[in-house]
């Protein structure tokens, strides 16, 4: 057995190189700092870490003290899931916002200005974009994540928004493959089946994989989802099947295989953490994701001994390990390179997001009523969050509305007698009645019914996917909730 000039054995290094693991708080810790000098490549940063751009910046200085080829990865696919504006929402709109403009080189320019952003905060691999096509309008965990429901439309974006991404030096990670989007079960908590035929899954589900692959996507993420047609016994993650043989050999795709955050229930639950990590690499993939809800030292050293052991019992063939880490490795090299490197910058585009949003915004009128001119009651009602997402981000109309229509009171709402507590509160002022995805929820489908039947004038907001019919006198549909998405709703409120 080898050992580093740092007395780390060569085994323990590459074991610690494949994790991406997260830690608490605001500066960097003293045992992730001594684990990088110990072997650690990567470091995953969460809304927990993040409290302002310029601190996202100090922190990945310190940490790159200890190793300046660090990768240091973030979640953040802006729209509903942000971790750099998790206080305040997303300064972007999301990817069904971004599909149902339909203009590839905005996507492109959406994703490089939010590259930028990552880049001067020393941020350089983004587990982003979700490459999924959103097939069950039902599904609990992508939703507005996804660029839509259209083969075409979702490769196309995808491929677009790596590249926008990438061009700053920043690496795209397209996830979540084999593709998530026709499952009605959350992978943080139990594992979705996707019971399709084999061209369906080729013809739908993999096609914006191949895009992201011919764009050059850096990274693909893995699906804890059992696909039975192509591996009957495991999810992808842990599937040889579905990482090596399709992705791999099939796909020809040569960058990194991430995982998905291997806490997630879907793998834990069922196969034990460190047992999990063993099967994942073993599978084919390189680097594991861990730290959204475990972010300590000891969750590290169990995984860098569960691999270790795996290797000495023979397990897990050391020269995969070793494979793995190299990639792990090389990716490194390549956003260090384009960080001490950078190419034309370009002309900056800060107000890119909030252009999206409002093209994304629709606007559809059911009948003739007055326009919103004075103090309204805003009415959100708010539906239990993924964990993807997380409740807290700040989301809705209510504050660009308070600003533009002085007087205008707000209030939140959840449960089967959310209208009536709404109708009640707003007291005979006319009502802005805010949804999230009201196809997938009775209770709120049924507060809009007690709303319009009382004030037909009622104005509706859907921030999330707008499966359901327009109805209220407007009818505002958003395709995402993130911040500019409030302020383009509100601002398309009061144009009536």
């Amino acid at each position: 057995m080898t050992t580093s000039t740092t007395g780390t054995d060569t085994l323990t290094r590459d074991a610690l190189a494949v994790l991406q693991p997260g830690f608490a708080g605001t500066t960097a810790p003293d045992w992730v700092r001594r684990r990088l000098s110990e072997g650690l490549a990567s470091v995953a940063l969460f809304g927990r870490n993040v409290a302002t751009a310029e601190q996202v910046a100090a922190l990945t200085a310190q940490l790159r003290a200890e190793r300046d080829d660090l990768l240091v990865a973030i979640d953040e696919e802006s729209g509903d899931v942000t971790r750099l504006e998790v206080r305040t929402g997303s300064s972007f709109p999301g990817n069904h916002a971004l599909g149902a403009v339909d203009d590839t080189a905005l996507t492109r320019g959406v994703a490089r200005e939010l590259g930028r952003r990552l880049a001067e905060c020393g941020v350089n691999f983004n587990w982003a974009p979700s490459a999924d096509v959103n097939a069950d309008p039902d599904n609990p965990v992508i939703g507005v994540r996804s660029f839509g429901s259209d083969t075409d439309l979702v490769a196309r974006h995808t491929a677009a928004w790596v590249e926008g991404l990438q061009s700053t030096g920043v690496a795209a990670c397209t996830k979540h493959f084999p593709g998530h989007g026709d499952t009605s079960v959350d992978s943080h908590h139990a594992v979705p089946h996707i019971d399709l035929d084999a061209t369906t899954l080729h013809e739908r589900e993999l096609q914006p994989f191949r895009a992201a692959i011919a764009a050059g996507t850096r990274a693909v993420m893995s699906a804890h989802i059992r696909v039975p047609v192509l591996d009957p016994d495991r999810p992808a993650t842990l599937s040889r099947r579905i990482l090596t043989d399709l992705l791999r050999g099939e796909l020809g795709y040569q960058g990194l295989i991430v995982t998905d955050g291997m806490e997630m229930r879907a793998v834990s639950g069922t196969y034990g953490l460190e047992h999990g990590v063993v099967l994942a690499i073993a599978a084919g993939a390189d680097a594991i994701c861990v730290g959204g809800g475990l972010c300590d030292e000891g969750t590290v050293q169990g995984l860098t001994d569960a691999l270790v052991t795996a290797v000495r019992s023979g397990e897990l063939p050391e020269e995969r390990l070793v494979d793995a880490a190299a990639r792990v490795r090389a990716l490194a090299d390549w956003a260090a390179g384009t960080r001490r490197s950078p190419g034309p910058g370009g002309d900056r585009e800060p107000e890119i997001g909030l252009t999206a949003a409002r093209r994304a915004v629709t606007v559809t009128r059911t009948g003739p009523a007055a326009p919103v001119t004075g103090p309204v009651y805003v009415a959100t009602f708010h539906p239990a969050a993924n964990i993807a997402v997380g409740d807290e981000t700040p989301w809705g109309v209510g504050p660009e509305l308070e600003r533009l229509l002085p007087g205008t009171a707000t209030g939140s709402f959840t449960g089967p007698d959310a209208g009536a507590r709404a109708l009640e509160a707003a007291a005979g002022r006319r009502v802005v009645a805010v949804v999230r995805d009201e196809h997938r929820h009775a209770w709120m489908r049924t507060a809009l019914d007690t709303l319009l039947a009382a004030g037909p004038e009622t104005v509706v907001v859907e921030m999330g996917v707008p499966q359901s019919a327009p109805r209220g006198a407007l009818y505002v549909a958003t395709h995402g909730a993130a911040r500019v998405c409030g302020v383009a709703a509100a601002e398309a409120v009061v144009a009536g």
